[in-house]
């Protein structure tokens, strides 16, 4: 393992853009993103708890963090526990050594005997080591039905922060931006429509916004609201 890079699993997200904190629009998520600057720049360690609903950008932040981390030549990993079936928990032995250690989805693992016990333990050895542990899920660690007591309780220690949605105008600035990133241009009054018309959550907004980027190349069309609608209808 290369102690200079953040360790990324090879696993197929399906993503390409690159997870930053230039790239990530904060609204009002601004002290969260302090925070986290002040773990990639070695502060004092920390336990972190993340969680907000989908879309709220929360894998966006723990993969920018490991990002950040490697600029600042500090070991870390970011590990989606939503994707569990796909590696053992075995996996988990040894992350203590790093420097940042970012656990993505951890209520997706409740539940789970073996994922429970071996999260636990790591969430142990990171504090033994003074490194920081940053973990993310859907809800508030009070809510998540963790049957280990122990790990329940530990999701409690430390920091826990609440992402807040974006307004409108934070929606049109990602869209805007991911257009950006697959080299084509959103007009506003195309991103504002698929605001008003579409699921509110940024996960279906960007998943649209794939679709239109595909049927656009093939159409050879711009991206105008008539062939939004056509493609809306498909």
């Amino acid at each position: 393992m290369n102690l200079k890079q953040p360790s990324q699993l090879p696993l197929s997200f399906g993503q390409t853009e690159l997870f930053s904190f230039e790239h990530f629009v904060a609204g009002g998520n601004a002290e969260i993103i302090k925070r986290l600057l002040f773990c990639a720049a070695g502060s004092e360690p920390e336990t972190l708890f993340l969680w907000g609903r989908p879309g709220a950008g929360k894998s966006h932040l723990l993969q920018a963090l490991c990002t950040a981390s490697a600029e600042n030549e500090r070991a870390s990993v970011y590990l989606p526990l939503a994707e569990n079936r796909k590696f053992t928990p075995q996996l988990l032995e040894g992350l203590e050594a790093l420097s940042i250690v970012c656990l993505d989805d951890v209520d997706r693992i409740a539940g789970d005997e073996y994922w429970e016990h071996a999260v636990f333990n790591l969430f142990n050895r990171v504090r033994e080591e003074h490194h920081t542990l940053v973990l993310s899920a859907r809800a508030a660690p009070k809510s998540i039905r963790f049957s280990l007591a122990d790990l329940a309780s530990r999701m409690n220690w430390g920091l826990i922060y609440q992402l807040q949605d974006l307004d409108d105008a934070g929606k049109l600035e990602v869209l805007q931006q991911k257009a950006r990133a697959r080299r084509f241009e959103l007009p506003e009054e195309v991103g504002n429509y698929l605001i008003r018309r579409l699921p509110r959550d940024m996960h279906a907004l960007c998943q649209f916004l794939d679709r239109l980027d595909q049927a656009s190349l093939v159409a050879k069309r711009k991206l105008t609201i008539p062939f939004v609608k056509e493609i809306m209808t498909q």
